[in-house]
């Protein structure tokens, strides 16, 4: 994912980490996955734009345990309409443990390192007692 204001730099960002990007399944929002796959000469699941509900869409494959990796070039020297989307994406990428990488600097590292060719066992958390304790309580 990126702002406007950051697609070219994820692009050259992928541009150059292609062949480590070909070994994972790629999700993103709507232009910036049209630009990803044009760019790279892969397949990239592409959801809504941003502002129309891709954000919430990515959000959602968090949830289910389908997304563990999040690379979203953000640009916080814009304002965005949808900011409020954008908090609760990062919210629920903290909640259910996945790593974020929000410039060239955390992506590189996170693409990078060993522990990203599958040997890393992310912990999920467990919220089956507050789960039952909001059911208990409602």
């Amino acid at each position: 994912m990126a702002h406007d204001n950051k697609k070219v730099e994820l692009l050259s960002w992928a541009a150059f980490n292609r062949d480590t990007l070909a070994r994972h399944q790629l999700y993103a929002t709507g232009t910036t996955g049209t630009m990803l796959e044009y760019e790279l000469g892969l397949p990239v699941t592409r959801f809504l734009s941003g502002p129309v509900g891709g954000d919430q869409q990515i959000g959602a494959k968090i949830a289910e345990g389908v997304i563990d990796l999040l690379i979203f070039f953000w640009d916080p020297l814009e304002p965005q309409p949808h900011d409020p989307d954008v908090r609760a994406l990062l919210r629920l990428a903290a909640v259910w443990n996945i790593g974020v990488a929000c410039n060239v600097m955390s992506a590189d590292l996170m693409i990078s390192s060993p522990l990203l060719s599958g040997f890393y066992q992310r912990m999920r958390p467990d919220f089956g007692d507050r789960e039952w304790q909001a059911a208990k309580a409602g």
